[in-house]
């Protein structure tokens, strides 16, 4: 199966909060609210490397919430 890049997520448990998942190593998750993230296997990172990620994780998001808002105005 292929999966996209980034994935949007959200939790019962955590019912404020929304997550971007990166599919792709490093694998992580990322707070949108908190801008915390985990990564999900044993990559080693640096801050350097995820700088980018973070920011291209951020446009995703904003993206497609502006999908969303379009959708909704129509």
């Amino acid at each position: 199966m292929q999966l996209p890049k980034f994935l949007i997520a959200d939790n019962a448990e955590y019912p404020e909060n929304i997550y971007v998942v990166h599919t792709e190593k490093p694998r992580f998750i990322l707070d949108i609210d908190t801008e915390e993230y985990a990564i999900m296997d044993n990559t080693e990172v640096n801050e350097e490397m995820m700088t980018p990620l973070l920011e291209a994780a951020y446009l995703f998001y904003d993206k497609e919430l502006d999908k969303y808002e379009e959708e909704e105005e129509e």
